[in-house]
């Protein structure tokens, strides 16, 4: 790796600053650190678009809506993958300094921008698309909110693909064949959604090889998931229906 780059200096305003090492460059790149007002309730979101606006015009990023709903804005900040708009400097800095890069487990494309395509291709490949039972000419079909199954698939679906507890799996480094906990919840809110036509597809790609009984339970995706979803639960949970269905398939 290249030694890090001097420090930029410059900043807007003649304030209290905090040095940002940025990683800049695709895998082949390096830290540069610049020097950037700190100011009352910013976040590390806030931290990039100063740099990219005052310091460093080519900066990569990603962001869109700013207030936590979108979940584009993910990064790894000192050393923990969060959502960026999020996380407030106050929380994270150290002597001064704060560390931010891309995703792990995904190639950077350029700066803190990571390639995203095989996460979602794992996503497809663990039967994450929902196929319908009816048309949108039929009636809605209705779902009782207090059943079991209901409230399995409501545990995990407010996932939105933001890729940090992808980022934060173990495996998923050690296992390019894994799928990955984001694959593997959706696959559980799928094979607990009676609206879905292919719920028994849905179940054998997601413990084919390379599906739930890659998981080692270390439960790193649900610390650091940014809105409290547990893929650990939702995988255990797709252990023992295959167990389960396995047991039945068998019995006489």
């Amino acid at each position: 790796m290249a030694p890090e780059a001097a420090p930029r200096t410059e900043t807007p305003h003649d304030e209290a600053t905090i040095r940002a090492r940025v990683w800049r460059g695709d895998r082949r790149g390096r830290f540069v650190t610049y020097e950037v007002p700190h100011r009352e309730n910013q976040t590390v979101l806030d931290v990039v678009s100063e740099i990219q606006r005052y310091h460093e015009p080519a900066l990569a990023y990603r962001f869109a809506c700013r207030v936590g709903v979108c979940g584009s804005c993910a990064m790894t900040v000192n050393g923990r993958p969060r959502w960026t708009c999020r996380t407030h400097v106050k929380r994270v800095v150290e002597n001064g300094e704060i560390t931010i890069e891309p995703l792990r487990n995904m190639p950077p494309i350029k700066d803190l921008a990571c390639d995203m395509s095989a996460f979602f291709d794992k996503w497809h490949r663990a039967g994450g698309r929902f196929e319908g039972t009816a048309t949108r000419h039929d009636p809605p079909i209705p779902v009782d909110p207090a059943s079991k199954t209901r409230r399995h698939a409501d545990a995990g679906i407010e996932c939105i693909n933001c890729g940090v507890c992808y980022a934060a799996c173990d495996v998923v480094s050690w296992t390019d064949d894994y799928v990955g906990p984001a694959a593997l919840n959706r696959a559980w809110t799928l094979v607990n959604d009676e609206r879905h036509a292919d719920r028994r597809g849905t179940l054998d790609k997601a413990t084919a090889q390379g599906g739930c009984s890659s998981c080692h339970a270390q439960g790193n995706c649900t610390t650091h998931c940014p809105i409290g979803i547990s893929p650990t639960r939702s995988i255990a949970g797709l252990k023992r229906m295959s167990l389960l269905d396995l047991l039945n398939r068998r019995a006489p």
